[in-house]
């Protein structure tokens, strides 16, 4: 048959089948003034078998999609193969890129997916937010272990907002973020992407998080913002060992209790458009083919309606790594039919599915199903009606001058201020001495963002001394001990009226250990290097010694908490860090941030959180004192707080009543600070045991000197359900412990009891 005839019967195809269309009374998906699921509904019959498949697959930038100097598009020949009948998605295109710039490209790079495939579907463009969004020229907040330091959730919401409005600016439109993971393992090298230890407070910062970067759903389809994808589905961060990939125990009950509440609140309350599966298994079941998980919990119990996504390259790790499935063909099916909808960068995996449906018809409903899902997104996020930036307003939205505002407040309000022996801090300013900024974290501009806050009247000198690492970025190495340079720290320090010694870790110390090699996890948790030998010999000299903790895990600081006179424990702050650090030294603010979580004296006391059960607190260890060195919610203050008055409005609750209980919070101080009121509960006996406490509401307040408040906090029901004896959601009648205080070991107590 010729060329000509050819082109001819597909062009008479093509047509016939849109006048069937519009005769058989289907509708038209390109109309906006139909539902989102008419839309879906209207597209999906239309979709070859191929091009359903090409909707259920995400690549990375990395293979082949880049600009020239012009700013025109390159794509690789493996890309371009990839986009000739559409695709779910790519991740991080344009990310080294301005925004402005990265708004053009990926408008380009629509544009060519949009007229490339033959229904005109648009490509979700994917980034991640562990600093803010994961690109160049976007503002740096600090990291969400450092913002759950702040106990406010109206703070991470606004963080996120901006998120949101960033990465849609950038062209961007779903983000691989925010974490839901329960983190409560130093050793593991991602602890810093999570929001702590506490079930509660991860999820009050998760909720916003998915929120803000949503806009409150509404900033979806208005283009003013981009979709969550809560991650990891479930139980990630609780890996064995504390190592990336490792196995995954975790009792039923706990499972309920305390991991599943983060994504259930992401899911419900804030309505995460997308879920990632975790990497790891569940007690023997892989996380992405467990239909329990991905369609029991997720869709049946919660009425999730978003897309689930795989980690990366994890469906056909079912085969190849998990042992879970005989063959890769088996793989793609396992995770097709527990509920995975997008394959992450697999070139294996998914791209069989046409193959399998060949043999296995049945399959093609599954594939329908995760198509509905993708396609569903793309219609909320307004892609098919506006898939493109408006380029003028990139650059008055992307680092205004109100985020990089709030970049430096959240700096100020996640600072925790662990130690402040006599009263070491705050500096005077005004007081003409010397400071030295001493150690490995110290940065280049560390000394020009401390006397920008300071002024003339002291006189700084900084000097790092030694480095942690070689820098390696896969696999670092530790540098040897150097006695010159601490030799060479000491004696400036000798010189200075007041040291300040920048400790920690920095990013090559904890990090994501990848598949392909790379590690980031740890069997110690202690600082590395010289840096206890730096503070024991600087602290020897008789001066103030102050350290400003930097880093992405827990460390168990016992030599700097036995030596220093002040600690500020800092995490990892934003793109301001040290302007922020400076100012709280210097007394501008007073610090108010509160430990996300426990900081233990040994790696030997692991597993070691707050909420344990209360028998794990019978006994301590040989020859080392027991309990924390700062417990979960610590921070104090440069002024004093005084808790009085506690009390209930009812000494009984019911199913169907609620109490409320107060305490007044006086401050006896001489300056304005926050304060973050902190109220636990403990069932005093149950069906199972039961942790020691458990947070259950939190308000950060601020008080002028001499100020009173009284802080209330409703006391309900389902703060007392948990999973009885029966594996079922109960209350259960007997006596509760109300607790209301500053930390989660320093707090005022009264009772109340539960009546059935």
């Amino acid at each position: 048959m010729k060329k000509t005839h050819i082109l001819f019967l597909v062009a008479f195809a093509f047509l016939f089948n849109a006048h069937s269309q519009s005769s058989s009374g289907l509708k038209d998906y390109k109309d906006a003034s139909l539902s989102v699921d008419e839309r879906v509904e209207a597209l999906l019959p239309l979709m070859s078998l191929e091009e359903k498949v090409a909707q259920m697959r995400i690549f990375h930038a990395g293979i082949g999609v880049r600009s020239d100097r012009e700013g025109n598009l390159k794509l690789s020949k493996n890309v371009l193969e990839k986009l000739k009948i559409g695709i779910a998605g790519i991740k991080n295109p344009g990310d080294h890129l301005s925004a402005v710039k990265s708004a053009k490209f990926n408008n380009k790079l629509q544009k060519y997916i949009i007229e490339q495939n033959r229904w005109g579907i648009p490509a979700l463009f994917v980034t991640e937010s562990y600093n803010g969004v994961d690109a160049d020229d976007a503002t740096k907040f600090g990291r969400p272990m450092t913002s759950a330091a702040s106990f406010n959730p109206g703070l991470v919401n606004r963080i996120w907002d901006v998120v949101g409005r960033e990465a849609r600016l950038r062209g961007m439109h779903m983000c691989h973020s925010p974490e839901a993971d329960i983190i409560r393992d130093p050793r593991f090298g991602r602890m810093s992407e999570a929001f702590g230890e506490d079930t509660y407070l991860t999820t009050q910062m998760v909720k916003n998080a998915v929120l803000g970067v949503q806009g409150n759903y509404d900033g979806l389809g208005n283009g003013t913002h981009i979709g969550a994808v809560t991650k990891h589905f479930a139980g990630y961060g609780q890996v064995l060992g504390g190592s990336n990939f490792a196995a995954i125990e975790i009792s039923p009950r706990t499972l309920i209790d305390e991991i599943y509440p983060p994504f259930e609140a992401a899911v419900i309350e804030a309505r995460s458009l997308g879920i990632m599966a975790s990497h790891g298994d569940l007690n023997g079941v892989a996380s992405h083919g467990n239909p329990e998980l991905l369609t029991g919990v997720l869709r049946d119990q919660w009425n999730f309606k978003g897309y689930v996504v795989s980690d990366a390259n994890d469906i056909g790790r079912l085969h190849y790594f998990m042992k879970v499935a005989e063959t890769p063909k088996d793989a793609a099916r396992i995770a097709l039919e527990a509920g995975v909808d997008i394959d992450l960068y697999a070139e294996d995996a998914y791209s069989y599915l046409p193959e399998m449906v060949k043999e296995n018809p049945e399959l093609e409903k599954y594939i329908d199903r995760s198509v509905r899902r993708v396609l569903r997104t793309k219609f909320i996020l307004g892609l098919f009606d506006n898939p493109y930036i408006d380029i003028s307003e990139v650059e008055k939205g992307v680092r205004s001058q109100s985020s990089l505002e709030l970049a430096k407040e959240s700096d100020l309000e996640s600072i925790i201020l662990l130690k402040n022996e006599e009263n070491t801090l705050p500096l005077n300013k005004n007081k003409s001495i010397k400071i030295a900024l001493l150690g490995p974290l110290v940065k280049e501009n560390t000394k020009a963002k401390f006397e920008s806050v300071v002024g003339d009247n002291i006189k700084f000198v900084a000097e790092k001394g030694f480095n942690l690492t070689n820098g390696d970025s896969a696999i670092p190495e530790l540098l040897e001990k150097d006695p010159k340079s601490i030799e060479k720290l000491v004696n400036i320090a000798k010189s200075a009226d007041v040291n300040i010694l920048f400790l920690g870790g920095d990013k090559y110390t904890s990090k994501e250990a990848y598949f392909d090699g790379t590690l980031g996890d740890r069997t110690t948790i202690e600082p590395l290097g010289a840096q206890d030998e730096l503070i024991e010999k600087v602290k020897a000299l008789g001066k103030p010694v102050i350290v400003v903790l930097q880093h992405r895990r827990t460390l168990a600081i016992n030599t700097i908490a036995k030596e220093a006179d002040a600690i500020l424990d800092a995490w990892d702050l934003s793109e301001f860090g040290d302007e922020s650090t400076a100012k709280i030294i210097f007394g501008e603010v007073s610090p108010s941030g509160k430990s996300p979580v426990t900081i233990p004296r040994s790696i030997g006391q692991l597993p070691f959180h707050y909420s344990m059960k209360e028998i794990n607190y019978k006994k301590g260890y040989l020859f080392i004192e027991n309990g924390p060195i700062y417990p979960f919610g610590h921070g104090l203050s440069y002024t004093d707080f005084k808790y009085s008055d506690i009390k209930v409005s009812n000494s009984e609750i019911t199913p169907n009543s609620e109490i409320e209980v107060s305490v007044t919070v006086t401050n006896t101080g001489k300056v304005k600070a926050k304060e973050v009121v902190q109220m636990y509960l403990k069932d005093v006996s149950g069906s199972v045991t039961r942790p020691d406490k458990e947070l259950k509401a939190f308000d950060k307040i601020e008080l002028t000197p001499g100020e009173s408040k009284i802080v209330t906090f409703k006391i309900t029901p389902k703060m007392l359900e948990f999973t009885g004896i029966k594996m079922e959601k109960t209350l259960e009648a007997g006596s509760y412990i109300v607790m209301m205080g500053t930390s989660s070991e320093e707090y005022l107590e009264t009772t109340f009891k539960l009546k059935l």
